[in-house]
This record gives C-alpha cells, structure tokens and sequence, in this order.
C-alpha cells in the first residue's frame, strides 16, 4: 500500500479545483508521471466520479465503466450514511456509528432496502444491462471526486477485492485525512491530489464550481467514452 499526494495541493484552502474536469485531469497526469500502468480499466463511481474518471480514462487510453455503489443514509439526514451497497449486492453496516445514533434493526433493515432499490435502479440506468467487466489480472483505478467519510470507497474495494486485479488504486481529488486512513490499507495506492485535516470536511470545499450531477449529465459523460 502506497500513498501519493500533490504536495501543490495539500494547502488548507478552498477551491483547489475549477472542476471534477479539471480535478480529472490533474489526477490523470499525476497517474501517468507515476509509473507505467499495466492493463488499466478505470471504475468510477457516480454520479460525482464520473467526469473525474472520464478525463482520467482519456489521459491513461483506458476503459471506463461505472460502478454503483450508495451509501445507507442515516434516517432524516440524506447527506450522511452509517454503511453502504454496493452493485453486487453487499452490504457494509458501520456497526460502532449504527451503535451511536442508537438505530433499530427496523430502522437499519428500511434503509438497506432502500439503499438497495436505488443500487438496482443506478445500475440498470448507468450499464444499460452491460455485464460487468473483467477486471481479473487487470489495474483497477476507483475513482470518486472525492472521499468524506471514505466508507462508500471502502466498500466499492471489498467487492473490487473478489474479482482479482492484478493491482487496486484508488485515486480521488481531495480527501479528509481520516479517510485516507480508512481507506488506504484497503488498496494497493491510494492517490490524492489534495488532502484535508480539518475537523469539518465537505467534498465540494474543494471545487470552484460543484453541484450534484443529475442522470442526464452523468449519461453525456459516459458517452464520451
């Protein structure tokens, strides 16, 4: 496990990106002055990861495909989870912040289900019934455009993990330092392009334009490539 930041970017400061575009490409050329890559399929996780894995896929010449994976959110607050699905149908429960918010299994059992017909939804939306490629043998690159709590990225390698890459890269624009941790020993290079210490971390505090993508946005994307 390896992890590599641009010491430009490590400043505490807003705005460190025009654009998940121009984060893309930053990323992409920080990948390519690295190492040589072998066989590299770039998996980028919508809706958010998708133009940053665009341009990374551009910059590499490699495929792209999406890989849906959703946290569970906490009941009454959309922009936090407590766990996540991902395509294949697995579920990661953090057990120590379930325990915290003091949930019931009813509660825990209504947000997987849901969580889960959006997987299905996603997938069936962002494949167009494409089989998942192989990546066996392969240099998988998960790309998001950014990490907050990490746990959705975490997940999205259990199931990467299964189908046996020759190596797994995680590579994201900005992150919070405790994700990275999290993160991190789970893949084989974690690369950053701007990393965070702060107590409070918000993804879009890096970026100069940034609001949630919607469907039609993330299919142009995928049409690119």
């Amino acid at each position: 496990m390896g992890i590599l930041t641009d010491d430009s970017a490590l400043r505490e400061k807003r705005y460190v990106f025009v654009d998940r575009h121009e984060a893309g490409r930053r990323l992409g050329a920080l990948i390519r002055s690295r190492q040589t890559i072998s066989d590299p399929i770039v998996l980028a996780i919508p809706a958010g990861g998708v133009p940053v894995g665009v341009e990374i896929a551009i910059i590499l010449g490699a495929v792209l495909s999406p890989v849906i994976v959703r946290k569970v959110q906490i009941p009454g607050n959309t922009e936090a989870g407590f766990g996540a699905v991902t395509w294949d149908g697995r579920v990661l429960i953090d057990e120590r912040l379930r325990s915290a918010l003091g949930l019931s299994q009813a509660d825990v059992d209504a947000a997987i289900s849901s969580t889960r017909r959006n997987v299905e939804e996603r997938v069936a939306r962002y494949t167009a019934g494409k089989p998942f490629p192989d990546i066996a043998g392969k240099t998988a690159i998960l790309v998001d455009d950014g990490l907050a709590s990490g746990f959705t990225m975490f997940a999205a390698l259990d199931s990467i993990r299964a189908l046996h890459p020759a190596r797994s890269i995680v590579a994201v624009p900005t992150a919070s330092s405790s994700s990275i941790e999290l993160v991190a020993p789970k893949c084989d290079e974690l690369i950053c392009a701007n990393v965070r210490s702060s107590m409070f971390f918000a993804v879009a505090e890096a970026y100069e334009q940034w609001y949630d993508l919607d469907d039609r946005e993330v299919m142009a994307e995928l049409g690119r490539i």
